[in-house]
């Protein structure tokens, strides 16, 4: 019997996950058919339930799930408890347990795509949401020396601070109010710039941080995947290293993968099938 795994979010219509896993599944010889569910988050509960009744081995999260699946869950691993957000749901025979790959994602693209180790470093972050959260934990693991955050709501990025603080003591943090994001002196201080919202994923989406505002020494990482941001645009006419985040979120579905099939992902020819998908959306 075909096995079936798939996405929760909504909307799910803009994710290439179902082409990069179906080719996973594929290149192995499984069984398996990755399939998107659009689920309203008054539906989740609800759609939660369905994992189980319908024997379906496994569900990625997406927005805007990612926290509020953590109380339907039957197990929740160390690492995705003290994220707080879970992007990967393992039905193991009748218990759902979650996890977060997201983490994995984002440092293995990191260090792959920009040779980037954040021990140390200074790092300016944009967002709030779930992908941020498991940014600030991987941050914090790789031990970084300072995370500045940017958001709109502000409550958002005090509660992702007040999570964190109770975490660590080593990193220090600092809320920067919305309107004053383009200070020069917050790139200044920064090594990295990262963009964990969801401007740039539709066409004509601004810029969050003006070109005169990016400094010279900064890498500029944006974790919106099926285009070349305004962000990155302008990073890239200013000189700067850049990453769109195509890899993350290839790392973080191949590390599922695993979970589900508890064999090795074929991290080329996901990669593959995901290019050539982003290619045919132009």
């Amino acid at each position: 019997m075909k096995k079936i795994v798939g996405l929760f979010g909504y909307p799910v219509d803009h994710s290439i996950s179902s082409v990069f896993q179906n080719a996973g599944f594929r290149k192995l010889g499984l069984d398996s058919i990755y399939l998107p569910f659009s689920v309203r988050p008054k539906d989740l509960k609800k759609a939660v339930e369905g994992i189980r009744a319908l024997g379906i081995v496994g569900m990625n999260v997406t927005i805007p799930h990612k926290g509020k699946i953590l109380s339907h869950l039957d197990k929740i691993s160390p690492e995705a408890k003290k994220i707080g957000a879970v992007n990967t749901v393992f039905n193991q025979k009748g218990k759902l347990i979650g996890y977060n790959t997201d983490v994995h994602g984002f440092l293995s693209s990191l260090e792959e795509g920009l040779g980037f180790d954040p021990c140390g470093k200074s790092v300016f972050l944009l967002g709030a949401g779930g992908v941020a959260y498991a940014i600030t934990y991987g941050l914090i693991k790789k031990r970084a020396k300072k995370i500045t955050i940017v958001n709109k709501p502000r409550w958002m990025a005090e509660s992702l601070i007040k999570h964190f603080k109770k975490i660590t003591k080593e990193c220090e943090f600092e809320l920067v109010n919305f309107d004053k994001r383009n200070s020069k002196r917050l790139t200044k201080e920064a090594d990295i710039l990262i963009n964990a919202t969801s401007v740039g994923m539709n066409p004509g989406n601004p810029s969050l941080i003006n070109e005169e505002t990016l400094s010279p020494s900064l890498s500029v990482f944006d974790v919106i995947y099926n285009r070349e941001t305004a962000l990155l645009k302008l990073a890239k006419k200013r000189g700067l290293r850049t990453l769109g985040g195509l890899p993350m979120l290839i790392y973080q579905g191949a590390a599922s993968f695993e979970i589900w099939t508890g064999k090795r992902a074929p991290i080329e020819t996901m990669k593959k099938a995901a290019e050539n998908a982003l290619e045919r959306s132009k």
